[in-house]
């Protein structure tokens, strides 16, 4: 092969390479994971009671693992980290207000993202969990 054939050929493999190279760039610009606007709001063991009390509508969430005891009232006991695996026993309405707890707090954070991910957009937090709820003097059955 002389000079010009092997120019043209080194051409057309870079031609070729850059084509190649900008495909695969759109097709990663159309697979970038959608961004989730996550609120972690938190409620006072006062206010869950009150809710509680006042028969709000509400959906109570227990998601420490291993299970534990949970507060009177609790709709549901999903771990933390199988939000989405069990999706089928969260509320159907979106907009259903979720209160999460588990034992001190952290659990929680992971469940309302996974939450939002799944279009939960009223979902809260006991803060302190479990603990503080029997800190505060509320009673669990």
């Amino acid at each position: 092969m002389n000079r010009i054939g092997v120019a043209i050929l080194l051409a057309a493999l870079l031609l070729f390479a850059g084509c190649a190279q900008r495909e695969a760039g759109t097709q990663q610009a159309t697979q970038a994971p959608q961004v989730v606007k996550v609120e972690y709001r938190g409620i006072t063991p006062q206010e869950l009671h009150a809710m509680l009390a006042r028969g709000e509508d509400i959906f109570l969430m227990d998601v420490h693992i291993p299970e534990q005891t949970h507060i009177a009232g609790t709709d549901a006991f999903i771990p933390y980290n199988q939000i989405k695996r069990y999706a089928d026993r969260l509320p159907k309405d979106k907009s259903t207000k979720i209160v999460v707890y588990c034992r001190t707090g952290p659990m929680s954070f992971p469940a309302i993202k996974a939450l939002y991910e799944l279009g939960y957009t009223n979902v809260y937090y006991l803060e302190g969990g479990l603990m503080a709820w029997k800190r505060a003097g509320y009673s669990v059955p």
